[in-house]
């Protein structure tokens, strides 16, 4: 079954399924996986011992000289990962009648992503973790590499896709304790919008910076519907705009401010954007209109040879 037929046949019912067959896609025609951990420099070869794991035989060099070799690297320091999503209710928004791969919202694109994630990490025999969080940190589970342990990350991404959030976001506060809980160096994903109502641009930011203490490598997924809340496409009838989170609204017609938002908009991105720079975190924007294949194979590829 190809990745166009579980589209077809699953949407996001079968996530496992479906997150193995995205990464399929990510690696064919790939020389080596975007993952390798921190450190596997090739150097040199050994023979290989009867009873041993067949994975780092080097095929060619045997199809050479009839004998079986094992590659052996410099350092093979398993990488550890940990997933952290934004489930809060501007998450989940826009709703949708029937998410697919081809229709996400922001919770969708980030539980796909972080579902194709665990399953490269499965498939390098790295460790991964898991915090969700919203207005309180919901959810953590630490690194760990047993298939148990993915299953249950699966099963808690997928709990994501059943449940509406009606929760307010309190991001800084969570990443905060999050921040706290990672003692080893780890890899951290981060997905969120990084809307809040209530915290000003420098907690925001402050917690961001938190994330890269004990010399953790954060990369941002800044997931947002740039249809609707970067570009404000509404049609010019009078309309009450709700916050999702707050219940506050306001009725306007959208042109009497779209300049304005866009503007106060965009400038927030860019600032965040410089931030991270600051901060060295990752930064990947994340147009859920866009397509999930197309953002995550690019960014996958872009980090290939640093893991």
């Amino acid at each position: 079954m190809d990745i166009q037929e579980v589209k077809n046949s699953y949407g996001i019912k079968n996530l496992e399924l479906l997150a193995n067959q995205v990464v399929e896609g990510f690696i064919t025609g790939m020389h080596k996986s975007p993952f390798h951990g921190f450190s596997v420099e090739f150097a040199e070869h050994r023979l290989y011992n009867k009873g041993e794991s067949t994975r780092h035989i080097d095929w060619k060099l045997y199809a050479k000289t009839d004998k079986l070799f094992v590659k052996r690297y410099e350092e093979e320091t398993n990488l550890r990962c940990h997933l952290v999503i934004d489930n809060s209710a501007s998450m989940h928004y826009p709703l949708l009648k029937s998410p697919s791969i081809d229709n996400l919202n922001k919770i969708g694109f980030s539980v796909i992503a972080s579902a194709a994630l665990l399953e490269i990490l499965k498939r390098q025999r790295d460790a991964y973790g898991l915090s969700v969080y919203s207005e309180t940190n919901e959810y953590y589970a630490p690194a760990k590499g047993s298939e148990r342990h993915r299953r249950m990350l699966l099963n808690q991404l997928d709990q994501l896709l059943k449940k509406q959030s009606t929760a307010k976001t309190k991001t800084y506060a969570a990443l905060h304790e999050i921040a706290e809980k990672i003692h080893r160096r780890s890899l951290i994903f981060l997905f969120t919008d990084m809307f809040q109502a209530d915290a000003i641009e420098e907690s925001l930011f402050e917690a961001l910076r938190h994330l890269k203490h004990n010399k953790h490598e954060v990369v941002l997924f800044h997931t947002v519907d740039g249809k609707l809340e970067l570009d404000f496409e509404f049609d010019n009838t009078p309309k009450r705009f709700v916050d999702v989170e707050t219940g506050e609204y306001i009725n306007l017609y959208a042109d009497t401010i779209k300049e304005s938002y866009k503007y106060s908009v965009e400038k927030y991105f860019n600032t965040l954007k410089m931030k991270c720079m600051q901060y060295k975190i990752d930064y990947v924007s994340v147009d859920v209109n866009q397509g999930f294949e197309s953002i995550l194979t690019a960014y996958l590829v872009s980090r290939k040879n640093f893991l």
